[in-house]
């Protein structure tokens, strides 16, 4: 999976506000909450809180 750079830019956290990073496969939220959110096999990211998983310790 290969999130386009440009997508990156423009996309963010719905919880905090903060930046995404593409990581293993799902995007990590940069900023305050460290939300873990996934990415389906056709690539597409799925950002919803609900569906979100906590960061990992």
């Amino acid at each position: 999976m290969k999130i386009d750079a440009w997508l990156l830019e423009i996309l963010a956290c719905p919880n905090c506000r903060g930046a995404l990073r593409a990581e293993d496969g799902e995007l990590v939220c940069e900023g305050e909450c460290g939300n873990v959110y996934p990415v389906t096999a056709e690539g597409v990211p799925v950002l919803l809180v609900d569906e979100a998983r906590a960061p990992r310790a």
